[in-house]
């Protein structure tokens, strides 16, 4: 099959096209509301918080509801470990890339390069695209991000030494701890007691943690706050667009070349690493597991290294640009990666 026709099924793909389409619609649909001033000023702010408190980790946790097999464990395994390595590689790779800035300019470039939306930009159009594994995959992956984020990201943003409330936010955050416990159950599963439960007239054994199977009372709500979590988050990026002045951030070339670098060289660079690394055998992923990093590396700034910038009066205005512009790059560029990561499937470079 050459690349023509691989993009031709891709192009005819209904599931690939509505998964972009939702994503983009949606966010101009909050961009539009707020312009008329039919959602307020305080929307965004509103629907951030109910998806950070209540959706996503509903969403993190229900997609742990799973069975367990070898293939699905050593691709979460080899996840975790680039989750971790990643962000090593990036604070030191993100160094040249800024070498003409100088002081906290170079710092605050480097940390908003390092540090991506992945939680409230990438889970939901990870989910989107790939469903319950690719949201699995992404919940995983992103413990790294956690870690990092409120360690070096806080460090280098305050100057100060890490601080024991950032080490209670850490761990204590409604989507670390869903995530957790969601990867516990997943995996001791086998080793919980069992329970027996009728599917389609067939008797099966489950963990009587798998809630999906054992208790859907208990199920069910959180499934449907799952189901929330990417339309709201798509709203709340669409309102919050509409409160940034994009004539501004247009006039910004440091905001032009930061966005590039997040959008596009990031990606890039876990997408060549991983090649590698898989080819070579020493860290196999599969095509889902790619998908999943390259989307989560894609995503604009982060909202948790920006209130750093803000906080600690660190180039907040360069950072509300490149906000803005990463966002706006991230919209244009995403759907390209994920038409790159089909073509990389149907090649079938990746298991």
């Amino acid at each position: 099959m050459n690349i023509v026709e691989i993009i031709g099924n891709i192009a005819t793909d209904m599931k690939f096209l509505s998964a972009i389409t939702s994503t983009i619609s949606i966010i101009f649909l909050g961009f539009f509301l707020r312009k008329k001033k039919i959602l307020n000023d305080q929307t965004g702010k509103v629907l951030s918080k109910v998806v950070l408190s209540a959706a996503l980790p509903a969403l993190a946790f229900t997609s742990f509801m799973q069975d367990i097999d070898t293939e699905s464990l050593k691709q979460g395994t080899s996840l975790l470990i680039w989750g971790l390595l990643i962000y090593i590689i990036l604070i030191f790779v993100s160094k040249p890339f800024f070498l003409k800035y100088k002081g906290e300019r170079q710092d605050v470039l480097r940390v908003l390069t390092i540090f991506g939306s992945t939680t409230f930009f990438g889970i939901p159009i990870i989910g989107g695209i790939y469903g319950a594994k690719g949201v699995m995959y992404a919940s995983i992956f992103n413990i790294g991000y956690r870690v990092f984020l409120y360690s070096y990201g806080y460090i280098k943003m305050s100057g100060l030494k890490m601080e024991k409330k950032n080490i209670k936010t850490m761990f204590l955050n409604p989507i670390v701890i869903a995530t957790f416990v969601g990867l516990l159950i997943w995996v001791v599963q086998k080793y919980l007691p069992q329970m027996s439960v009728t599917v389609d007239g067939k008797v099966s054994e489950y963990a009587f943690l798998r809630i999906d199977q054992t208790a859907l009372w208990l199920y069910k709500p959180m499934d449907y706050l799952a189901k929330l979590c990417s339309p709201l988050a798509w709203l709340a990026i669409g309102t919050t667009l509409a409160e940034i002045s994009l004539k501004d951030a247009l006039k910004t070339k440091d905001a032009w070349y930061y966005s590039f670098a997040k959008v596009v060289i990031v990606p890039v660079i876990n997408i060549v690493l991983l090649f590698l690394l898989n080819v070579t055998g020493i860290l196999p992923i599969s095509q889902t597991a790619l998908a999943t990093v390259i989307i989560m590396m894609a995503t604009p700034t982060a909202t948790v290294a920006a209130a750093y910038s803000i906080s600690f009066d660190k180039e907040a205005v360069l950072t509300s640009n490149c906000s803005l512009l990463s966002t706006v790059g991230c919209i244009v560029v995403l759907p390209l990666w994920i038409v790159i990561l089909e073509v990389v499937k149907q090649m079938q470079v990746f298991s």
